[in-house]
């Protein structure tokens, strides 16, 4: 709309909708801007859930939006919907000048994630406080809750929510980049409404209503009876700023930086609650809701800043007491920096970590799980000098870790050793044979085997075992002073106490007061870790064996194969071969492996003598022949039946099925090397041939002269019939394999065409006609049969 004049809301609405099936998006974002500029907020109001819903795509999934997760920087409308959306930008104007005002705007109870949807629906006060006193009870006769949010708060759900949506992207497309519009928007608003330096840029229009409702003091869900500790100061002195007409102006922002953070972790994270992982545990149990890698790659992003944001707290601010904090004048922003990770983001990122291990399906996509993780369990990684530095992975040397990050760990206790137990239960039954695999790891245990972090989490542990009667013992002593018969100690006692405290409080919130905590440094999880060093050294074996196998194959395949002398199995080359079973890739599984086991020997204090000792029994105990077994399994009459002692076999890359291709070898896929025109012509003759001698081929095979030898020879393939006995196909499929047949199909490859040709040239040379040189070739062939079909089995024994 060049120029819009004032008109009817409904008129302004109607025309905008109509211009969005007609005009380009460029035209489309320059009229909005105009309308913005002009527009009041009253008139506004009317367009706003449309024009969030044309944005973002409607939260059923119909409607697709700008398709944000979709569009990348080689698009051409890449760059007007990063300036539209940008948080400088139109959108957020029209976002703040409607929050100027008592605007509300709905969403139905149902889109909200299960655990906080539950609450509602129980008359329950959810945990979290920006939805406190949202609740719109429905007109009568109506069944559908709704939540009534402000401007910011409404704009950011509908972000947020755009990425969990299901859509329906058309064919050949699919979210998951790291560089589309959507993920980049997600890091432009991380970065402007949580700064690492500076604070939060007002908005251009004043506002003292938009502020998130501030909540009672909440009390710690756990009591521990007799401890007789209060919890920090931060615990009873919520962060939540209570705007007045006299506050600082910078207090006066923050309220947005808390906004989007609280919708972004309980649209992206909250989806699970203790109580329902819990009976998430049983099989007959559907799963509520299913993250995506894409999913899990934003939530990474999301870890990462927050680390970066609560590390770039003041060193004076942050080394200061809890006592002495509250006297100080210090920003809000500085206050949510020193709380926002364990407050805001550890217990639902917990139970959502838990839940990815758990029901990740076993392939390398777990990746994106996996380094959501590490980044979570490595906060030193995101300082101020090194926020966006990304170390290499594959770095041999470890730093030790400052012993500042000590109450990080205690305070994560679960983070590092219950999903350190649930990855290793996902290792043990994974193919560490895959590059892939092999490298998740080598990268647990790298991070595992940093100085310091075991004897970290070791203290941890000690901390959270420690008795309840030695606890009241040192409490008792710790708060008399010298002269009440108190020790001089005291305060180190009293900060025992504390850490006690802190890491049972952390234990139990996370997985209830009647857990039963599973040592990570125990007798029962050494045993794990044997289980899995074995699991390594077996597919480190298996890996060698295979690219030993693969050089020997890419030898025979040679220029020497050209003239006869290689391999002519044609499976050796079919294309369906799994790319991570290529020499380089084994190379690199080798070397992951090889790294991982050092690094678990570190962490778990193995010895290493021990350690060769049991890769040296356990190579011994494979010789080649028992490499080159079958799986266990049971032979019936539709082919083989794998045990369970099998599938263990297949999965650690023990014995395999030697798989090859299983139908009518005459038609399997023509190859790059081969003639397309004369295999289908030579089929046909063969076919034929087949169909009029196959009596008289099958009663000449199976004569036990000299004759039925050559016959087989000709007519036949030992090699093929004895890989189809290996592989687990019926007994009537191999029977119909082992048939004579008449093949003339080795005539259509190049490889013997080339040969043909060299050949005539030289009998040419040698003044032979094209007629003597077929003949002479025919006989050679002829006698080449009876040589194999006199001294085959001969040179077999041999």
């Amino acid at each position: 709309m060049a120029a819009p004049t004032l008109q009817q809301p409904s008129f302004l609405l109607a025309n905008l909708k109509a211009d969005s099936t007609t005009k380009p998006l460029l035209q489309r974002c320059q009229d909005l801007v105009k309308i913005i500029d002009e527009y009041p907020a009253k008139e506004l109001h009317v367009i706003f859930p449309w024009l969030v819903e044309s944005v973002f795509g409607s939260l059923d999934g119909i409607i697709a939006g700008w398709n944000l997760r979709l569009l990348h920087s080689r698009s051409t409308e890449y760059n007007v919907v990063m300036e539209f959306l940008n948080p400088s930008g139109p959108m957020m104007k029209l976002v703040y000048k409607l929050q100027a005002e008592e605007y509300k705007y709905e969403i139905p109870v149902n889109y909200l994630p299960g655990p906080l949807k539950a609450c509602i629906q129980e008359g329950v006060l959810p945990d979290c406080p920006l939805f406190h006193n949202k609740l719109q009870f429905p007109l009568s006769g109506l069944l559908t809750l709704n939540i009534a949010l402000n401007p910011f708060e409404f704009f950011m759900f509908n972000f947020a929510f755009c990425l969990i949506t299901p859509k329906n992207f058309p064919p050949g497309q699919h979210g998951g980049s790291t560089d589309s519009a959507y993920f980049v928007l997600v890091d432009i608003y991380l970065k402007y409404f949580l700064p690492s330096e500076g604070s939060v840029p007002p908005s251009p229009f004043s506002d003292s209503r938009g502020s998130v409702t501030a909540p009672s003091p909440r009390s710690s869900s756990v009591s521990f009876t007799g401890y007789g500790v209060h919890s920090p100061s931060l615990l009873k002195h919520h962060i939540f700023h209570q705007p007045s007409v006299n506050a600082d102006p910078a207090a006066q922002e923050i309220w947005r930086t808390e906004t989007l953070l609280q919708m972004f972790v309980e649209v992206w994270l909250h989806h699970y609650s203790l109580e329902m992982y819990q009976k998430l545990q049983s099989p007959q149990v559907k799963e509520p809701f299913s993250p995506t890698e894409e999913h899990v790659l934003v939530v990474r992003l999301l870890v990462k800043h927050l680390h970066a944001f609560s590390n770039s707290l003041k060193p004076e601010q942050l080394s200061s007491s809890p006592s002495a904090h509250s006297h100080t004048h210090t920003s809000p922003l500085e206050e949510f920096k020193r709380v926002v990770v364990q407050r805001f983001v550890q217990q639902k990122l917990y139970l959502f970590l838990q839940h990815c291990f758990g029901h990740w399906p076993l392939d390398a996509s777990f990746r994106a799980v996996l380094e959501t993780w590490l980044s979570y369990i490595q906060p030193w990684r995101y300082t101020g000098e090194k926020t966006n530095v990304q170390p290499d992975q594959n770095r041999t040397e470890n730093r030790t870790i400052p012993d500042k990050w000590e109450s990080f760990v205690q305070e994560n206790l679960l983070m590092y050793t219950k999903l350190f137990q649930v990855f290793l239960n996902r290792a043990v039954r994974t193919d560490l044979v895959n590059a892939k695999n092999a490298l998740m790891v080598f990268r647990v245990a790298k991070v595992f085997a940093q100085p310091n972090l075991a004897e970290m989490i070791l203290k941890g542990e000690q901390l959270f075992l420690e008795p309840e009667h030695v606890l009241h013992h040192r409490q008792s002593r710790g708060y008399l002073t010298p002269g009440q018969g108190g020790s001089y100690l005291s305060s180190r006692q009293r900060v025992v106490t504390d850490m006690v405290f802190r890491v049972k409080s952390h234990v139990y919130a996370l997985e209830g007061q009647d857990c039963q905590y599973k040592q990570m440094f125990g007798t029962d999880l050494r045993g794990a870790i044997v289980k899995l060093i074995q699991i390594i050294a077996q597919a480190r074996q298996t890996a060698k064996r295979i690219s030993d196998h693969s050089s020997e194959v890419a030898a025979n395949n040679s220029f020497l194969s050209w003239f006869g002398l290689g391999s002519s199995d044609l499976n050796s080359t079919f294309p369906g071969a799994e790319p991570e079973e290529s020499g380089e890739c084994l190379k690199k599984t080798h070397e992951f492996l090889d790294r991982a086991l050092e690094n678990l020997c570190q962490i778990f204090k193995l010895n290493q003598g021990q350690l060769t000792q049991l890769i040296s029994n356990l190579g011994s105990s494979q010789d080649d022949g028992n490499c080159k077994q079958l799986p266990d399994c049971i032979q019936s009459d539709s082919g083989l039946i794998l045990t369970d002692l099998g599938r263990r076999q297949i999965i650690n890359g023990l014995r395999r099925f030697d798989v090859p291709y299983q139908g009518d070898p005459e038609l399997q896929p023509i190859r790059s090397y081969e003639n397309a025109l004369l295999v289908r012509l030579f089929y046909r003759i063969s076919c034929l041939v087949n169909h009029r001698l196959g009596g008289h081929m099958e009663a000449v095979c199976s004569r036990p002269d000299f004759l039925g030898r050559l016959g087989r020879h000709y007519l036949t393939d030992p090699d093929w019939t004895s890989r189809l006995r290996q592989s687990p196909m019926s007994r009537q499929t191999v029977e119909r394999s082992r048939q004579p047949r008449l093949s003339l199909r080795p005539l259509a490859s190049y490889r013997t065409l080339l040969l043909l040709l060299l050949l005539y040239m030289l009998g040419a040379l040698l003044s032979f006609s094209p007629a003597s040189s077929t003949a002479l070739i025919l006989a050679g062939g002829f006698l080449y049969g009876l040589l194999v079909a006199l001294f085959g089995d001969k040179l077999k024994t041999h």
